[in-house]
């Protein structure tokens, strides 16, 4: 389970008491706390339009510096998961009834903080018929009609591979379909119980189907056990899918309830894997202990010319 370290409990180390590796960050992962008159202004105006953003129920560590940047990833359809993926922060249950009136408070939120690009991610609800297909495709629709300059990207569950329910989103046209493969396929009894490795990729590849103009990505964790071969093959196998943009980061830890990290993978070897992936066709890769989903957003959106 990786290397371990003495326990403190208030100060005092208790005999042959030990705990994961996860209590001991490298410096590469230190971050600020969060607090700047930025990240104040917008936790506000999430919690006045009653809005969730995974920054906050997923236990982002770049909550601080996005929100001080003025950037967020909106959580839509409530704050409660079907699923409960070993890794995942979000609380799981029987969520309460679908909240009609979200997509509208969500563009609202985005006109006002004045975004050019927004990303808008959901829970698992796979108790509705489409899986909140119709919940994403309203966001985009009312985000396009309130802030039509404002470049969309959508963060999709795999509605159980329900093609329809993708086709419902993909006819909203979001700028970016991102669909995360999380993990290598040995570790998805682990990592996504209830998912399956074969269902993301065709998820992935069915989008770029249903409209070859909207940019395909997908993201990994490190960290949980996996070796270096297998992660290659699992960037080979996205690129096979025809996924474009890919991000690479490091898992952390949400709770002791959580799966533990079983080794903390180097900046050097993150950088490798960039260079790796770049050369099997990625457009964009965003790579580094740090990176999540939606980190540095904006700035993965290929350009029209190149994608054509």
């Amino acid at each position: 389970m990786g290397d371990t370290v003495p326990l403190t409990f208030y100060g005092r180390s208790k005999k042959n008491a030990v705990v994961p590796l996860d209590t001991r960050r490298p410096d590469w992962l230190r971050v600020r706390l969060p607090g700047g008159p930025n990240y104040q202004e917008l936790k506000g105006l999430m919690r006045n339009l009653d809005l969730h953003t995974v920054c906050e129920e997923a236990h982002c560590p770049n909550i601080g510096e996005c929100w001080e940047a003025r950037t967020a990833t909106f959580m839509i359809l409530g704050d409660t998961c079907t699923r409960a993926c070993g890794f995942c922060a979000v609380k799981t249950g029987r969520p309460l009834t679908l909240d009609l009136g979200e997509p509208v408070r969500v563009a609202e939120a985005i006109e006002r903080m004045g975004l050019r690009h927004a990303v808008i991610t959901s829970v698992n609800r796979d108790e509705l018929e489409d899986g909140g297909a119709g919940i994403f495709a309203g966001t985009i629709r009312q985000v396009r009609k309130r802030s039509p300059e404002c470049s969309i990207e959508v963060l999709i569950p795999d509605f159980m591979g329900s093609e329809m329910a993708l086709a419902k989103v993909m006819r909203a046209r979001p700028d970016i379909l991102n669909h995360n493969i999380e993990t290598v396929p040995r570790l998805y009894p682990q990592v996504r119980p209830k998912a399956r490795y074969p269902r993301s990729l065709e998820v992935l590849q069915r989008a770029k189907r249903l409209d070859a103009t909207v940019f395909t990505k997908s993201g990994i964790m490190l960290g949980l056990g996996e070796e270096r071969e297998e992660v290659l093959q699992v960037f080979r196998d996205l690129r096979a899918h025809d996924v474009e943009i890919l991000t690479v980061g490091q898992y952390l830890r949400p709770s002791l309830n959580h799966l533990p990290i079983v080794r903390y993978v180097t900046p050097e070897e993150f950088a490798d894997l960039k260079s790796d992936a770049l050369a099997m066709g990625f457009r964009h890769v965003e790579s580094g202990p740090l990176v999540r989903s939606s980190y540095h957003a904006a700035s993965q959106i290929p350009s029209r010319a190149a994608a054509s």
